[in-house]
């Protein structure tokens, strides 16, 4: 029996995965690609997460693709904006017919003999196992396990005579009209939850064991409004993104060199929206500096009307041990409950969970280095693509895709079959995600490393990598090709 061989196999058809595809098709006309996605839809995150208010805490210029503007006045756009303008840009650019659903990759092997990529797929479906085999591989699957949130256990939940489940498990059609309802958490899951339960539960109380930076946004940028009326749509949206990327940089840096600047703005302006009275520096005020973990987005300070208008109330204390009628604090207070939403983060899987191989031996993704942010030292035909932690995940996966596309093209043009990244001279280890969210800290050890120095470096910075990825040439000496 034939097995079936695409050029090139993309792994994932939520926003990364799709935005790679449109540039492939468009870029790489000459090769054939097909598009794997385990689940019955595509989407990816924005399909999954089904809990209130869901949001992207990225705006909207920066987080759209780059080829195809985002026409929705919000500049923060719900879940819902966001699953429709993936899947309008799915069908505007005829990526549909690319997609294999319910196709999970359970396994790539690399054969040097054949040069190529064979891939053991699962049809959920149906249960059976399938093998494709593919030149190249780029993998859009993040690095979130979305099957397994990080799910603490706490003392006594079994007696617990309420509903407890974690923001990810959003049952479907759940009802919380008239619920006490107790958030446990304060990253952009809770931040994104609070406000929104408010309009129709009898209590929400987001729970923290410590604050989180937040920051009062706009909901729309003026800026854009402006432009849109005097230039062409395309224009306009090129000249706010790059606004924006330039903004978000300029804080960034101000974050790394005046960490104390940044924190007593964004601590003045939650006082002003709460007001003297109210215990900010308990609250509010986190024991790091500004983007040591990820700096939260409150559109139009919602979070902060609903604590005003006393239909939310936030409280900073550890968990005792869950009860009967919801959860005792080390304090001594009790919190009186009939929901209990665990909004306590998410858990890291690398590369989507596949295990790769090459000519028989496993991969292991902790002893290689990125090359360009998206490449692995020592493995072949593979790319995998890792948004920003500091700005908007859209603009490193276009830069991205756009890289794999000009790869593809030089070695089409000069009848190269095979391209690996190689470590020459010395190289000082550096971890890939340089930060301190929690997610981050307890998956470290299990991601790739990266180096001091480019190509081997990743700076975090959409500039610098606008210049290295899209500017400069392809062939570079750390870069095999045969």
């Amino acid at each position: 029996m034939s097995i079936e061989h695409t050029d090139v196999i993309v792994i994932g058809a939520g926003l990364a995965g799709i935005g790679a595809a449109c540039q492939l098709k468009q870029k790489c006309p000459q090769h054939t690609f097909a598009i794997l996605e385990a689940r019955e839809r595509s989407g990816g995150t924005w399909d999954l997460f089904r809990y209130p208010g869901i949001r992207s805490d990225s705006d909207m210029y920066t987080y759209s693709y780059g080829f195809k503007p985002w026409r929705d006045a919000s500049a923060i756009a719900d879940g819902d904006k966001i699953l429709r303008y993936i899947r309008e840009t799915s069908a505007e650019y005829g990526i549909d017919q690319y997609i294999r659903y319910q196709h999970q990759v359970v396994s790539a092997d690399w054969c040097s003999h054949e040069r190529r990529w064979r891939l053991t797929v699962r049809q959920s479906k149906t249960n059976e196992v399938i093998e494709l085999t593919a030149n190249f591989i780029l993998s859009c699957t993040g690095y979130f396990d979305y099957e397994n949130p990080h799910r603490p256990n706490f003392d006594g939940e079994s007696e617990f005579a309420g509903t407890v489940f974690h923001a990810q498990e959003w049952p479907e059609n759940f009802e919380y009209d008239s619920k006490r309802v107790v958030v446990v958490g304060s990253g952009a899951t809770a931040i994104t939850l609070v406000p929104s339960m408010s309009e129709r539960a009898s209590s929400v109380v987001m729970l923290q064991r410590s604050p989180t930076y937040i920051a009062n946004v706009p909901p729309d940028d003026p800026w854009a409004a402006i432009l849109r009326k005097w230039l062409p749509v395309t224009w306009a949206s090129k000249l706010t993104r790059w606004k924006t990327v330039l903004r978000q940089i300029y804080v960034y840096r101000l974050s790394r060199t005046q960490p104390g600047t940044l924190r007593r703005y964004l601590l003045a302006q939650i006082r002003k929206e709460l007001g003297s009275e109210f215990d900010v520096d308990r609250h509010f005020a986190p024991s790091y500096d500004p983007w040591d973990q990820r700096l939260c987005a409150a559109p139009n300070g919602d979070l902060f009307d609903a604590i005003r208008r006393k239909k939310a109330e936030v409280v900073t204390d550890q968990i005792a041990r869950f009860n009967e009628s919801g959860i005792e604090l080390k304090s001594g207070k009790q919190l009186n409950a009939d929901l209990i939403v665990l909004a306590t983060g998410l858990n890291l899987k690398f590369a989507g969970g596949v295990l790769y191989r090459i000519d028989g031996a496993e991969v292991e993704f902790r002893d290689r280095y990125v090359f360009r942010g998206m490449m692995f030292s020592g493995i072949p035909n593979m790319a995998f693509t890792v948004g920003y932690t500091n700005s908007s995940w859209t603009l490193k996966s276009d830069l991205t895709a756009n890289y794999v596309c000009r790869l593809l093209q030089v070695m089409n043009r000069k009848h190269y079959s095979v391209v690996t990244p190689r470590i020459t001279g010395e190289l000082q280890d550096v971890p890939l995600l340089d930060f301190d969210a929690g997610y981050v800290l307890r998956s470290r050890d299990e991601f790739p490393k990266q180096g001091h120095r480019l190509p081997w470096r990743n700076y975090q910075n959409y500039i610098k990598d606008f210049v290295s990825l899209r500017l400069r040439g392809i062939e570079e000496r750390e870069l095999e090709f045969s």
